[in-house]
């Protein structure tokens, strides 16, 4: 299974591409609306717009044999503590031996925006992100199937 938080999500239309190629099913989770699949293995869930409701749903279902896609750090974290796979949309996976340090970076990226040392800008999403994701996300879903 490939969960996706999906509400900032720029990476949904490569998604199901990947999906479909590995025949996995994906279910894509917000807290507003999402446009409906008559595919029967994509799944859509809108959940309540209390604060990390997307997050809390995704990681209560997580496990060792799903994917989990996310730009999100903590809720990286918690999938990586159940066992999951987990990248970003930029293809950057969250494993074990990094999400200690990603979740550092993003506090520290916090505190400089809260005392106004940085202005929190985050690069536009581009092209080269775009490929490196689908790659990341093949060799995932790949490495579940063995």
């Amino acid at each position: 299974m490939i969960y996706v938080d999906a509400d900032a999500c720029p990476v949904k239309p490569e998604i199901l591409k990947v999906a479909e190629r590995h025949g996995m099913e994906v279910t894509f989770v917000a807290n507003s609306g999402l446009r409906p699949s008559r595919d029967p293995m994509v799944k859509n869930v809108i959940v309540s717009s209390g604060f990390d409701a997307a997050d809390d749903w995704i990681a209560e279902r997580a496990g060792p044999e799903d994917i989990v896609i996310t730009a999100d750090v903590p809720l990286a974290g918690r999938c990586v503590a159940a066992g999951a796979q987990v990248t970003g949309p930029t293809g950057r996976v969250f494993d074990v031996a990094n999400i200690g340090m990603a979740t550092a970076m993003r506090d520290l990226g916090a505190h400089l925006r809260e005392t106004g040392e940085s202005k929190g800008y985050n690069a536009a999403f581009s092209p080269r992100d775009r490929s490196a994701f689908l790659e990341t996300l093949d060799r995932l879903c790949r490495r579940l199937k063995k």
